[in-house]
């Protein structure tokens, strides 16, 4: 097992930690390959009885290494993108189809590939000090780890906002969202990782919280009305129509991001809300391939997770200059790839 993972068997649970804090446990391949042949093992182990992932140092798992990615491809290496997002979603697969319960204690920041090796398990734990958010439209990619399949079903057009925006959802607010199962106070984590190893998955409804009331019930009917459009023109004109200091806020942040990524973005969103998993995964991973090749991925992640100026120079600069064509393009029919029809393998 990689070093940046640990994997123990305590009493009941098959235990998978996370254990690289200086990145927030972003995952690389090697973590990524780890939590996967955890996955497989303690699936067939008859005295483990449900599978335990956290991350107790620095948060839960900030996403996945793309300035690595971003590295490969300006080096000119091609298969990396496609090498690392085919076994990333391959294990978002597995852990949706995993035979037995998969717990995932989320303490701090959850993003990007953190929400993939959490939100498709059976028991999703917030602290109040949870934070999930799908942030990818500012780095020029898109919803993916298989949130195209999520994030339309979630309550109303909540998805949508969060997949093209990068809201954030903290503490008890996922648990609202449909992100998170339970909400459960930081300082009852530890009570909680015992009471589990000892007494299995039943003991979780006893140290769940009441819910407070969800932060974005006031803003719910402008986020349903706006982001439920049929296209990004349609949201921007009903967010600018609404005249609302948090319209224009939304509108603001949307401005901010890629355009041409809050166009791919949607349009996978879009198509996910009526595919399987298995199918939206098979279509992240052909998005990826591309988008990852593309000078707006390399602007994107430059500004945001390489210097760090949070001033990118997006092309083109406005949402409304936009080519559809292009963006078409991205989603024109092609062969699948051989990782690409073997997503739904365990």
């Amino acid at each position: 097992m990689d070093q940046e993972v640990q994997v123990w068997r305590e009493g009941r649970a098959g235990r998978i930690r996370l254990q690289r804090p200086q990145a927030l446990n972003a995952l690389n391949l090697g973590m990524i390959q780890s939590i996967h042949e955890a996955l497989n093992l303690f699936s067939v182990d008859p005295d483990v009885h449900f599978l335990l992932i956290d991350a107790p140092e620095r948060g839960f798992c900030a996403g996945g290494d793309v300035r690595g990615i971003r590295a490969a491809a300006l080096a000119d290496d091609r298969s990396a993108a496609r090498i690392f997002f085919a076994a990333e979603y391959k294990l978002n697969q597995a852990i949706a189809a995993c035979p037995k319960p998969f717990v995932a204690l989320v303490d701090g920041v959850c993003m990007g590939g953190g929400i993939g090796i959490s939100v498709h398990g059976s028991h999703r734990i917030a602290t109040e000090r949870a934070m999930f958010a799908m942030p990818e439209t500012a780095i020029a990619l898109f919803p993916d780890v298989g949130t195209s399949y999520l994030l339309p079903r979630l309550p109303g057009a909540l998805g949508f906002y969060m997949g093209l925006t990068g809201a954030r959802m903290v503490g008890a607010d996922a648990v609202h969202a449909g992100l998170a199962t339970h909400f459960v106070r930081r300082e009852s984590l530890p009570a909680l990782e015992a009471a589990l190893v000892r007494d299995g998955v039943a003991v979780v409804a006893a140290f769940a919280e009441p819910l407070p009331a969800f932060s974005l019930a006031a803003a719910r009917p402008v986020i349903d009305l706006a982001f439920s459009a049929p296209s990004v023109a349609d949201i921007m004109a009903r967010l600018a129509a609404d005249g609302g200091a948090f319209a224009q806020e939304t509108l603001a942040i949307l401005r901010l991001h890629s355009p041409s990524a809050v166009h791919w973005s949607f349009a996978i969103l879009r198509a996910g809300a009526h595919r399987s998993l298995p199918e939206a995964l098979a279509a992240e991973l052909a998005l990826a391939v591309q988008v990852t090749s593309l000078p707006e991925f390399f602007e994107g992640v430059r500004a945001v997770l390489v210097d760090k100026d949070r001033a990118p120079h997006w092309q083109p600069a406005r949402l409304e200059d936009v080519d559809p064509a292009a963006i078409n393009a991205l989603f024109a029919d092609r062969p699948p790839a051989p990782e690409t029809a073997a997503l739904s393998d365990r």
